[in-house]
């Protein structure tokens, strides 16, 4: 684990994280419970979970710090640059969570710090 990094984080998810999380979510569902959890992601407020809790929850492998873009958010990391928070849905049926947008950024954060702390919305 490399050493831990301050990580800055935006108040609110950047807009085109909304259409972004829409496009990845209409892989897994149908277009209109795709929009609708989007809707739902838009309207909620911001939480916070640990870094390997979320991944715990979403059963997803760690990306190596080879991934382009695990590598370009590092960067932004050790830059200083603040990060847009994640786009989280509990997925009941299968009791886990869906990262709707953000995984990248959550495996750059991780690779710093496993305990860091990360904003997100979760509908």
């Amino acid at each position: 684990m490399a050493r831990k990094v301050g990580v800055r984080w935006l108040r609110e998810p950047e807009k085109h994280d909304y259409p972004a999380a829409k496009s990845y979510l209409r892989l897994l569902y149908d277009e209109r419970t795709a929009a609708g959890h989007v809707d739902r992601l838009e309207r909620t407020r911001m939480s916070k979970f640990k870094a390997k809790d979320i991944f715990r929850a979403s059963r997803l492998s760690l990306l190596g710090i080879s991934n382009y873009h695990v590598k370009k958010d590092r960067r932004k990391i050790k830059a200083g640059e603040s990060l847009s928070p994640l786009l989280l849905i509990r997925d009941d049926n299968n009791a886990k969570v869906v990262i709707a947008d953000g995984y990248h950024r959550l495996c750059a954060v991780y690779s710093f710090d496993e305990d860091a702390v990360i904003p997100c919305k979760i509908a």
